[in-house]
């Protein structure tokens, strides 16, 4: 029996270690609505009014906005499908408003045109699409430019395209402006190349990055930006945390009350969930939201209830005149079948949450479920070997003890 206890006591305490090492390892993510930022939102539409926009072209727009917001440098973003033809980005702890907004929102369209002796250019003879790469170099007199390299099938195309346009200007545009024009001598072989344009280093570093994260498959437009303040922020979390302390203050003092000794052991499982709970989150990197925060009061509300179910099956079994050996160990059967239908169709629902809903949602059923299965744990595993370490190794055999008057 005592090898049993000493074998979840080492379980519980290897969870709760490598929780506390989560917790302090780095800080936890905020969302938007706690740490403050951007909100935008960007209407896709196609060339055609009359045609609809499909999946894919949206899947390949959400990948070059994410791609771009990487770019920029922004942790825990979010970049995410809203209807049929819309596209929520979220950008926590944003300032530059303006100048976020507007990388988001350039074409990023690269072309190599051919220009005549007017300075009129000719059909698209190769497109961004072809680049590999690109990064910021300098040109012979130290000012920045900004290098690329072209796949296998490009350089072939750029290959044929010089070779056949050798004495002509081969003009390379970005959004539809000319950036540089130089006169093609010989036919260039190699998968390289590189654009001046008078660039600052900044400049061509932005312009660098948007030619990597590659152009938007369809025009898109923002049509609502919102800043978020860090304030309104700071204020929700002051909130909650007082809210939390206080309802998880009333709770305990309850336990106690209550159940006893079995109350004292559910506020150290408690507080043990709490520990599990946030260690979790940080582990997977979830970004924590306000809707979080009520998904984790909510699994706390949970967690408690998990206890409740098993300290009357206790209680109960005492009362019928059984050991308290026998009723923990009759206690805990009983109740599990409860707690486990009860947290399944939590479960249920919030993968169906998951799958359906969009940001503040999915971080509300992340939050919901993680809490959900800490709380079952805790109930389960940690409930149970502290009241074996109570009765077992501490010997406890007063029924008082667990609110029930002895016969």
């Amino acid at each position: 029996m005592k090898g049993k206890i000493l074998l979840r006591f080492l379980l519980v305490m290897i969870v709760l270690m490598g929780s506390l090492w989560s917790i302090k390892k780095e800080p936890m993510k905020l969302g938007l609505d706690l740490k403050g930022g951007v909100y935008a939102v960007l209407e896709a539409t196609p060339e055609n009014p009359n045609e609809e926009i499909d999946s894919e072209t949206m899947d390949s727009l959400i990948e070059v906005l994410d791609r771009r917001i990487n770019g920029i440098g922004v942790a825990e973003s979010v970049v995410q499908k809203a209807g049929s033809n819309r596209v929520i980005i979220e950008l926590p702890g944003v300032k530059d408003t303006k100048e976020a907004i507007n990388m988001i929102g350039k074409t990023a369209l690269l072309e190599f045109k051919i220009m005549d002796e007017k300075g009129n250019l000719g059909e698209t003879l190769l497109t961004g699409g072809a680049l590999k790469k690109a990064q910021v170099g300098q040109g012979q007199l130290g000012d920045p430019q900004i290098n690329f390299e072209l796949k296998p099938e490009g350089a072939i195309k750029f290959a044929k395209i010089t070779r056949e346009n050798i004495g002509k200007q081969l003009a390379i545009v970005l959004d539809g402006k000319v950036q540089t024009a130089p006169v093609i001598k010989t036919e260039i072989a190699g998968s390289s190349g590189s654009i001046s344009g008078n660039y600052t280093v900044e400049e061509a570093q932005k312009t660098a990055m948007l030619l990597n994260s590659g152009a938007l498959p369809i025009k898109a437009e923002i049509i609502e930006t919102r800043t978020v303040g860090a304030s309104l922020g700071d204020e929700s979390i002051a909130a909650s945390m007082v809210a939390g302390k206080v309802g998880v203050g009333l709770v305990m003092l309850f336990m106690l009350l209550f159940y006893r000794m079995p109350g004292l052991i559910a506020d150290m499982a408690l507080i043990c969930f709490g520990i599990i709970n946030f260690g979790v989150i940080n582990f997977i990197g979830a970004t924590l939201t306000l809707p979080g925060i009520a998904g984790f009061i909510l699994s706390t509300g949970m967690a408690v209830d998990a206890n409740v179910i098993i300290f009357e099956r206790i209680k109960e079994e005492l009362r019928f005149g059984n050991t308290i050996r026998g009723a923990i160990k009759s206690g805990f059967s009983k109740g599990f079948v409860a707690i486990f239908d009860s947290n399944l169709t939590t479960l249920i629902i919030t993968t169906i949450l998951f799958i359906f809903g969009t940001g503040p949602v999915k971080g509300f059923a992340v939050t919901l479920t993680i809490g959900t299965l800490a709380s079952m744990f805790t109930a389960i595993t940690i409930t149970r070997v502290l009241l074996d370490i109570f009765v077992e190794v501490f010997g406890v055999k007063n029924t008082k003890l667990f609110g029930v008057r002895g016969k």
